[in-house]
């Protein structure tokens, strides 16, 4: 297994069109490769938009980055060559060519585009399961202990009832907001 800190976010150039596409095959081949250890997250940044289309107002979902892709990987010549060769990639932006392997984005730049796109930061270290006991530690909710109810992995989103005076409520969490309940804690 390969040292997760090694892990950093970097910027793929793709024909533009084909970001979702890419994203897809990236997946697929990382799967089928068996470099499920090195390629990690991959992410089409975008937004939603409000367009008129025949005096109608619409919200479509706008790519941030026309022709780019982001890929969460551990930069080894495999990797490398399996993310380089996926078709409708054209290259990593800030390799200068001749096989050099390119820099990665700035931990500032990733946690601020990984926000906007409702992820969390770092990938989830932990598995959750539905009913597990939690304790929060971040938020508003911050020290309390309540119970998983539901888990929606792709989005890194956890929903877990507290109790807050006498009644349960529940808090929208992201994975990386909670940790295992520990009784000596």
């Amino acid at each position: 297994m390969v040292e997760t800190t090694q892990k950093k976010w970097y910027v793929l150039h793709t024909y533009s069109g084909y970001e979702d596409k890419v994203k897809s095959d990236l997946l697929s081949r990382a799967q089928s490769m068996g470099m499920q250890d090195y390629i990690f997250r991959v992410m089409v940044p975008e937004e939603e938009k409000v367009e008129t289309v025949r005096g109608k107002k619409q919200e479509v979902e706008e790519k941030i980055f026309p022709g780019y892709v982001l890929v969460e990987m551990v930069m080894t010549d495999e990797s490398w060559f399996v993310v380089r060769n996926t078709p409708n990639v054209t290259g990593f932006v800030g390799s200068h060519g001749g096989g050099s392997k390119p820099s990665p984005l700035l931990d500032e730049e990733v946690s601020r585009l990984l926000k906007n796109q409702g992820q969390p930061a770092k990938t989830p270290t932990e598995d959750f399961d539905i009913g597990e006991t939690v304790t929060i530690t971040e938020g508003a909710f911050n020290g309390m202990v309540g119970k998983i109810t539901d888990i929606q992995p792709d989005k890194y989103k956890l929903y877990v009832s507290v109790d807050m005076f006498g009644r349960a409520t529940t808090a929208e969490l992201d994975y990386d907001q909670v940790k295992k309940f520990d009784v000596n804690d």
